[in-house]
């Protein structure tokens, strides 16, 4: 990858001597320079996370940057976006794909384990650390939102166990839900705290076990 700071090119020279140059077709690789972003991001957060650090990581030039990407807000909410797509999408899955709700956070908790503990990429969820001290108030409502919008497909989900009597009917759906979240953003911080796979693994066994049966 090269720097997104380009020099003009010279084309064979026009009839007449005269020289043209080429435009400034952009000399990086958006799909890396966003994945590049994205790490920085999740490792450090929104607020830590300057535009020089951007540049830098994104081995391209700020102007490059803005063109390519708006300003750092505007690259951060694109980043969160493909984090939702790339990382962040186990949860629908599991509540999607399994038959119950129990089954469907179960799978959750355990791909949570794996997820926020994989080698090679920054440990926990990054829609719930980079909300950590930011004082830009759009961004933290922005992830607030999404945390939120969680918990209301998790209650969805169990209300819809509760109507088809797989749960018992004085299920307390809300906070059970928002129970749920809370393991799920806990173990986000404990998994960057240090945590492994095996020990949020046996958090999440604990979490199963209030569980209601029908």
């Amino acid at each position: 990858m090269v720097s997104g700071e380009k020099t003009e090119q010279s084309e064979v020279p026009a009839r007449g001597g005269a020289a043209r140059t080429r435009g400034r077709p952009r000399s990086f690789d958006r799909a890396t320079a966003l994945e590049a972003a994205l790490l920085a991001f999740w490792e450090h957060g929104y607020e830590a996370t300057s535009v020089s650090d951007l540049t830098r990581v994104m081995d391209i030039g700020a102007p490059s940057l803005y063109a390519a990407f708006g300003d750092k807000r505007s690259l951060f909410e694109e980043v969160v976006r493909e984090y939702g797509v790339r990382y962040g999408s186990f949860g629908d899955r599991a509540l999607a794909e399994e038959p119950t709700a129990r089954a469907g956070i179960e799978r959750m908790l355990r791909e949570a384990a794996a997820e926020y503990t994989a080698p090679g990429r920054p440990h926990g969820c990054l829609v719930v650390h980079a909300a950590a001290n930011c004082s830009t108030a759009e961004v933290g409502e922005s992830l607030r939102e999404r945390r939120n919008a969680n918990i209301a497909a998790i209650e969805s989900r169990i209300e819809a166990d509760v109507d088809q009597g797989v749960l018992p009917p004085d299920t307390d759906a809300a906070a059970l839900a928002r129970y749920t979240g809370a393991m799920i953003q806990g173990m986000s911080q404990q998994a960057r705290d240090g945590a492994s796979r095996a020990e949020l693994e046996a958090l999440a066994e604990i979490a199963l076990a209030v569980w209601p049966r029908g």
